[in-house]
């Protein structure tokens, strides 16, 4: 874990006032040393409970960032090319990806308590409901849709959000199906989730390298322009869409859609760490200075390397060009505008960080 100096500040402060309490410091300033000691929440709203063989044969590394990209040889097998840089990684301090369920699991959500970090984490619902069932205060359900689209669906997300089954829907990824947001086959989809009041989560950007040349593979770069939502919001207004990836690299595209539709919203997705700093601040950035702050949420795209995590909220807390209430928003304030939470929500996730 990166600790900022401005975190690790806070912290000294925090704990002194705490010993003069301890010592006889009257109860107001008790108070405030818990409130300087407790630990601000965030919401990631990119994280996946995936099985630990989801990405391939574990143990697989990630680097932080992937640099440099991989290079293949057009001759050989793209199957172990395609896993080649997971496997023997260029980077010095890779993060290896647990060898169970289980393991992906725990260490996600051990993480998720110490940060105080409260996850939209998608995926089949068997393993959705053991990660909820595990911590349910930290765990908002996001289901992945089966494709294609059944009839009854609305129904469908009608019973689930009245269990408390669903927050998002999604991740979305009609990109790796080599199909466009706005192909007709998805209408029902857009429908079903707007007649819900659900919100969407779609992949819009980029994919693991070569993911197109793996075998059932649809993945197209061209459908990462996030422009292809923008016939899908006109016909849906009601709808709320969270555009993954903050639609890298396409940034005109994504800055026309961001003016053009108030109610998108982005989340920071996996270029937050397989970018340089360099690369993603300057993405960053742009979006900020353009006017966007508000409307940028931290995710951490969380797969099977749970540690990736700490490294995302590191690259945030570390933005020079960040006020702290820019990061305040990114890390939470935003995604709680996005999601509805109440006011007594925000309270509970700020009490969970209580030492």
């Amino acid at each position: 874990m990166v600790v900022t100096s401005e975190r690790r500040g806070a912290l000294a402060a925090g704990l002194t006032a705490v010993i003069l309490a301890l010592l006889g410091t009257p109860s107001a300033a008790l108070a405030a040393a818990l409130a300087a000691a407790r630990v601000e929440p965030i919401i990631d709203m990119h994280v996946h409970a995936l099985s630990a063989d989801d990405q391939g044969p574990p143990p697989l590394a990630m680097c932080t960032p992937m640099d440099p990209m991989p290079t293949w040889d057009a001759g050989g097998k793209h199957q172990e090319s395609f896993l080649e840089p997971f496997k023997h990684p260029a980077c010095a301090d890779p993060i290896w990806s647990p060898m169970t369920d289980e393991e992906v699991m725990t260490r996600t959500l051990a993480i998720m308590n110490r940060r105080n970090i409260i996850g939209v984490v998608s995926g089949r619902f068997a393993l959705v409901k053991t990660w909820r069932a595990a911590a349910p205060e930290r765990v908002l359900p996001s289901l992945m849709p089966d494709f294609p689209v059944r009839p009854g669906l609305s129904a469908e997300l009608a019973d689930a959000k009245k269990k408390g089954l669903i927050t998002v829907l999604g991740e979305l990824g009609p990109q790796y199906e080599g199909i466009s947001p706005d192909d007709p086959k998805l209408e029902g989809l857009w429908a079903a989730a707007e007649a819900n009041d659900i919100p969407v989560a779609v992949h819009v950007g980029p994919g693991p390298p070569g993911v197109a040349y793996m075998p059932g593979s649809g993945y197209r770069a061209r459908l990462s322009n996030p422009l292809l939502l923008e016939d899908v919001l006109v016909r849906h207004p009601r709808l709320r869409v969270n555009v993954m990836h903050a639609g890298y690299p396409m940034l005109d595209a994504t800055l026309a859609l961001l003016y053009a539709h108030p109610q998108v919203y982005l989340d920071t997705g996996v270029i937050i760490y397989t970018q340089s700093r360099p690369e993603f601040y300057r993405y960053l950035k742009t979006l900020v200075e353009a006017g966007f702050g508000k409307r940028i949420m931290f995710g951490s795209d969380q797969m099977v390397w749970p540690e990736t995590i700490e490294r995302a909220i590191a690259v945030i807390d570390e933005a020079p060009f960040l006020s702290p209430e820019q990061k305040r928003d990114i890390l939470y304030n935003n995604a709680a505008r996005f999601l509805r939470l109440d006011a007594a929500t925000q309270a509970r996730h700020r009490a969970m960080g209580a030492p």
